[in-house]
């Protein structure tokens, strides 16, 4: 079967790259938002998404967790992306020409070391591999673009300066994103149970919801909050775990949260992925 897979970006995007190394010889759908690549999938327009989480270096990419929890659907894996960014300009373009370079907000960020150190200006694009065709549509010789190699290839545009990301281990999380909620047999690997909870509005919820994990030697691996709802007294919880759903320490440990909780909604229990370890 030829599989459909939905990604933010246009060709030569991030996103796009990290579709083609999980699921070579498939369909990729670009999509204007994250919103949009979710709701192919919720159509069955395409069977799975690949949506960025985080950055290494530039933190969370804070749209998708508003999202994860409206779409309905469920985590299915990760995917760590090694991230090269690259300066791209205009053909006859040189290094010392360009005063102002165009990207993604994160890409931007990923490399403003560099960006400082040659007194280059940061304009934000909806895209990196947009970013090509903005100084095809500009030509200006003073304007360049961050984005992949592979968005070089795809727009025919030289690169000006090669591998600027401010760190030398600058990585993407990508999260696989379908309908299906298959929770792997557990084989004793190790397995990543994502959720989002609420914890009740009293005292010392939060510490007693989240004890169980503690207390049952279970490593927490991510705990970020934001607010729901609109209401600044009533915050939602992102949690990461190392644990299974069939074993007793997790269930010992959910039971305790569900005790303190207003809501619990388990996104997704996936093979952690080997970049892990490293």
């Amino acid at each position: 079967m030829n599989l459909k897979i939905a990604f933010q970006g246009v060709e030569g995007a991030y996103s796009h790259i990290a579709a083609q190394t999980l699921y070579p010889n498939a369909t990729y759908l670009p999509c204007s938002t994250f919103a949009q690549a979710f709701s192919l999938v919720q159509n069955n327009q395409a069977d799975i998404a690949v949506i960025p989480v985080e950055n290494s270096n530039a933190g969370r990419v804070s749209d998708v967790h508003f999202l994860l929890p409206q779409t309905g659907l469920s985590i299915s894996g990760e995917y760590f992306l090694r991230i090269n960014h690259q300066l791209i300009g205009l053909p006859n373009s040189k290094l010392s020409d360009i005063c102002t370079v165009y990207s993604h907000p994160q890409a931007l960020s990923q490399c403003s070391d560099f960006l400082s150190s040659h007194a280059i200006k940061a304009q934000a694009e909806i895209d990196t591999a947009l970013s090509c065709q903005k100084i095809i549509d500009l030509q200006n010789l003073s304007c360049a673009a961050i984005a992949s190699c592979l968005a070089a290839k795809k727009y025919n545009l030289p690169i000006l300066a090669s591998n600027i990301e401010n760190a030398d281990n600058n990585t993407t999380r990508f999260l696989i994103m379908s309908q299906q909620n298959i929770i792997p047999e557990d084989d004793g690997g190790d397995y990543i149970t994502s959720f989002i909870f609420r914890a009740k509005n009293i005292p010392a919820a939060l510490y007693k919801a989240l004890g169980g994990f503690a207390t049952n030697g279970i490593n927490i691996t991510k705990l970020e909050s934001y607010l729901a709802d609109g209401k600044f007294v009533s915050a939602q919880f992102y949690v990461e775990i190392e644990s299974h759903p069939n074993r007793k320490s997790f269930q010992n440990a959910f039971a305790e949260l569900e005790f303190f909780s207003e809501h619990i909604h388990v996104l997704g229990t996936y093979s952690a992925h080997p970049y892990r370890k490293l």
